[in-house]
């Protein structure tokens, strides 16, 4: 069974999964996945889950008028990935009705399903125009939630 961090996790409304071999490029001296990549899986995480549920995608985003930059992230390393390893990135939607996104993540070493990582991300609904932030939800992230049944 694969362990947990003390961390809480939410209910996640979504939920999606890809597999990340890890490269070469991505180890440090130590010969262990250099701590900045996380975050990159992190993004990779997100961006896969935005292809899969459509309209919560960076470019969808956009086009609704939108950017979406990451105000605040966590990252708790639990074990080391290491080269040729390959890693399993859990992305969690949790639901909020406020004008944000919020992801959870689970970083797993597919061989034995062992917790690598785990983190959170805050991202805010910004205006492409003026860069002002957003501070009801934009009525095109409303009817994706209403699409998949989220609210």
């Amino acid at each position: 069974m694969a362990r947990h961090s003390r961390q809480i996790f939410s209910e996640p409304a979504l939920t999606h999964k890809i597999k990340i071999k890890v490269r070469f490029s991505e180890v440090d001296a130590m010969r262990v996945v250099w701590h900045g990549e996380y975050v990159r899986y992190f993004e990779d995480g997100r961006e896969a889950f935005g292809v899969k549920y459509g309209g919560l995608n960076y470019n969808t985003i956009t086009d609704e008028g939108y950017y979406i930059p990451i105000v605040k992230l966590e990252l708790n390393y639990l074990m080391p990935l290491k080269c040729g390893e390959t890693a399993i990135v859990e992305t969690r939607f949790i639901n909020t009705n406020s004008a944000k996104i919020i992801f959870e993540y689970i970083i797993y070493r597919e061989s034995d399903m062992a917790v690598a990582a785990t983190g959170k991300s805050l991202q805010v609904f910004t205006h492409v125009e003026n860069g002002e932030i957003e501070f009801s939800a934009p009525d095109f992230f409303i009817k994706w939630k209403k699409d998949l049944g989220i609210i």
